[in-house]
């Protein structure tokens, strides 16, 4: 037999091969499989995908003087989306993201590296670390509300009626509150790290931060990716902190996409269109973060 016979071959083998490992479900696994997912298709169906439609035609319709309402089509998305108020909402809803998420997520990691430890009485730090998932959103609020109160607050500063500083003192709170939910994640990721891989590397002369740079991080790379996303979607989704502490002022520049859509009570079909410019800004974050943070993640086989 020829080399070239022996080329020929092997080629169709290689062809075949990855046909014969496609398996064939047979049409009992395939209704099984449907008849499980069918559940969670109607709850998505009728308490996302319905609402979400309807918010898409809504944005169609123009508030009228007259309290009603007339299909303008697509004109209102060009008018609202290409508008000044929403540029200036989603550069303040991605400052805000800037402000939230770096600070949770460095925090979180510090916060539950120094609480990984054998010691004894850790477990009263881990609760006291993790105490801040127990407040609410409106309660952290009030609370660096008086915080930063002028008059009577424990930092005597202005920070609420300065254009510069009004939206970093409306995300203070959320940088709170996110320690709780930043550091259950990521200890639960340093626990599921083997301690045999730890050792290794002791042994290996990696000192303490070349051995979290180096080794931990990599380890729970799929776990930080996860939060990432979550904070991200919180700090485009936050109101009540704005709401509370600021008002959207001074002369809105702490208005969020969020607080926008709230202020645009009297025109739904305008509220409509940013709520869905927001699901989409949303959406393409999210998705580019998957997409280019996934290839640094390590996922063990």
């Amino acid at each position: 037999m020829t080399d070239l016979t022996v080329s020929a071959s092997t080629q169709d083998a290689a062809d075949v091969a990855p046909k014969r490992r496609r398996r064939r479900y047979r049409p009992g696994e395939v209704g099984l499989a449907a008849l499980f997912l069918l559940p969670s298709a109607l709850v998505f169906g009728i308490f996302f995908y319905l609402p979400f439609f309807k918010l898409v035609s809504w944005g169609r319709f123009e508030s009228t003087r007259g309290g009603g309402y007339r299909d303008v089509g697509m004109a209102q998305y060009r008018e609202v989306l290409f508008g000044e108020p929403f540029k200036d909402g989603l550069i303040h809803s991605i400052t805000f993201v800037l402000y939230t998420v770096p600070a949770g997520l460095v925090l979180g990691i510090l916060l539950a590296v120094a609480a990984h430890r054998q010691l004894k009485g850790i477990k009263v730090f881990q609760a006291i670390f993790s105490s801040t998932l127990a407040s609410s959103v409106a309660v952290s609020s009030v609370m660096f509300l008086f915080i930063l109160n002028p008059v009577v607050g424990l930092f005597k500063v202005d920070w609420i009626n300065e254009r510069g500083w009004s939206l970093f003192a409306a995300a203070l709170p959320s940088i709170w509150q996110n320690l709780g939910l930043a550091f259950v994640i990521v200890l639960a990721g340093l626990q599921a790290v083997p301690e045999e891989v730890m050792e290794a590397a002791r042994l290996d002369g990696y000192g303490s931060f070349r051995r979290l740079v180096r080794i931990t991080l990599p380890l729970i790379s799929p776990v930080l990716l996860f939060l990432t996303v979550v904070l991200v979607v919180f700090g485009f989704q936050a109101f009540a902190q704005i709401d509370i502490i600021t008002g959207g002022g001074p002369a809105g520049s702490s208005e969020t996409l969020v607080f926008k859509i709230f202020r645009e009570n009297q025109n739904y079909g305008a509220g409509a269109v940013l709520s869905v410019g927001l699901f989409v800004v949303t959406f393409v974050v999210t998705a580019l973060q998957f997409a280019i943070l996934d290839r640094r993640v390590h996922y063990d086989n």
